[in-house]
């Protein structure tokens, strides 16, 4: 089986603006800026053997607030930019109860079964708790980005930015168990 790391597709792949309790995802192709300084930490996971799946939750399209056509356009930028092997979308509104709607781990567990997935040794990058949450349900590694978002809920990691959270990543996946069980770090 194959580990992956899940990628939250907002703040971490592309920009947003800040509203005064969450995060204001984009609604048009104009508004849509890449974070470009993320491309090269995440390439260095995509080399070191993992796959690469942004999730993201866009309620605009049930909402009638961000046309399908729009955010397909928006998508087609990130998998032209980031070495993404797929990115998985929960459209749904928060009232819809849905099971691939984060907090919950849909996404995840649908990313597992279509990839061959091993989530126990997976890794979820995120800035916020629905991220950490979808990640403990599914047996996941949570590595969250420093942010007001992060929340009380159970979180593996928080660093100051993705290149720290990569930097983690890789030295977690240079540990090994020896015969009798003890870790010791290689490389």
């Amino acid at each position: 089986m194959k580990t992956a790391v899940f990628i939250e597709r907002d703040a971490i792949l592309n920009h947003v603006r800040v509203g005064p309790k969450h995060q204001i995802s984009p609604t048009s192709l104009e508004e849509f800026k890449v974070v470009a300084e993320n491309v090269e930490p995440l390439r260095q996971l995509k080399e070191a053997g993992f796959a690469l799946i942004a999730t993201t939750n866009q309620p605009g399209v049930s909402r009638g607030t961000l046309s399908r056509r729009e955010l397909d356009r928006m998508h087609d930028i990130l998998r032209r930019t980031f070495p993404l092997d797929d990115l998985m979308l929960c459209s749904h509104d928060e009232h819809d109860r849905c099971p691939c709607r984060k907090p919950k781990p849909g996404l995840l567990i649908e990313a597992a079964f279509k990839w061959h997935l091993d989530l126990d040794h997976s890794y979820v990058i995120s800035d916020k708790w629905q991220d950490a949450e979808a990640a403990r349900t599914a047996g996941c590694i949570s590595l969250l980005v420093k942010s007001p978002w992060v929340g009380p809920v159970h979180h593996d990691f928080v660093l100051p930015d993705v290149a720290s959270v990569v930097a983690k990543i890789l030295q977690l996946t240079r540990t090994v168990k020896t015969p009798r069980g003890h870790a010791i770090s290689v490389g």
